[in-house]
């Protein structure tokens, strides 16, 4: 089978598609797709973050400023000064 050191070509990758990806699964060793004997791709396990979100985790890390849902008198001039679709 693949491994990191061989690298298949795209033709092959696409024939053996679904034996590539259960070996990257059950190994978790990257395979290289190439081009011309020149590596051009990864195909690689998927680490996702499976750590549940944590309520309130970011709670005293992040400051909104009072005003942060004003309107930017440079923004609402812009509107203004607009002719595309005058308000």
């Amino acid at each position: 089978m693949a491994n990191t050191k061989q690298i298949n070509t795209i033709s092959e990758a696409k024939a053996q598609l679904s034996a590539l990806v259960k070996f990257v699964e059950d190994t978790g060793e990257e395979v290289l797709i190439g081009r011309a004997g020149n590596p051009v791709a990864v195909l690689s396990a998927f680490k996702g973050d499976n750590r549940p979100r944590v309520l309130g985790a970011w709670q005293g890390m992040v400051a909104i400023a009072d005003d942060f849902d004003e309107p930017l008198d440079a923004i609402s001039a812009d509107f203004e000064a607009s002719t595309v679709e005058p308000l």
